[in-house]
């Protein structure tokens, strides 16, 4: 197995699971919050901006922090000169830099930021978008969380809210839109297992055709 493959998923969907699922059943690294320790590392800017932020366009408490060269510079060794680029630009370029890296690293599976737009000229893309009823989501994050019915409703809106403006507003593409992926796939009418077979049956054909 040589494709890089990229899972876009809907709040409570069961992405992560299934990015886990093919990860251990090929033997190949797993990167979803992941790639916010490394962005860290890589690029010299404060974790917590990257944990803060992670798949929203907008940013919070910490951005209007950071703006302070002093808190900007923690580990980068940036100057007062150098903010100019808005610091929510510099964190998605930062995860940017460091998913191209990971992929040229070799096989793997990266959930969510983006990544099916980031690497979309990368000839061994799989790219994979992972969706399901609200129903089905609602009932999984209770499940999941422990939360009362409210409150996964609540969290699945919030949540499938934040990644669509993150993802529209930094690609050129549309979040969920089966157009900009190769596989869409209902997770809740075939489970973590069949999504898992369907990918892996995707990408064995897939890497036939590229030879």
């Amino acid at each position: 197995m040589n494709s890089v493959i990229t899972i876009g998923r809907q709040f409570g969907s069961d992405g992560r699971a299934i990015g886990e699922k093919l990860s251990k059943e090929y033997g190949i690294p797993f990167y979803d919050k992941e790639i916010l320790v490394r962005a860290s590392k890589e690029s010299g800017l404060c974790e917590e901006l990257f944990k803060d932020n992670d798949e929203k366009k907008s940013g919070s408490f910490l951005f209007s922090l950071a703006m302070d060269s002093s808190f900007l510079g923690y580990g980068a060794g940036f100057s007062t000169g150098e903010v100019e680029m808005p610091l929510s630009q510099k964190i998605f370029l930062a995860q940017f830099d460091t998913i191209k890296n990971i992929a040229h690293e070799g096989p793997c599976i990266i959930v969510g930021r983006c990544a099916d737009y980031v690497l979309e000229e990368e000839p061994n893309l799989v790219s994979v978008f992972i969706h399901a009823s609200f129903e089905d989501r609602v009932r999984r994050v209770m499940e999941r969380d422990s939360l009362p019915e409210k409150k996964a409703i609540n969290a699945v809106m919030k949540n499938d809210k934040e990644r669509m403006s993150y993802y529209n507003y930094y690609t050129n593409n549309r979040w969920g839109d089966a157009n900009n992926y190769n596989l869409s796939i209902d997770s809740g009418l075939i489970g973590i297992d069949g999504c898992v077979d369907v990918i892996r049956k995707y990408v064995e054909t897939a890497e036939s055709k590229r030879k």
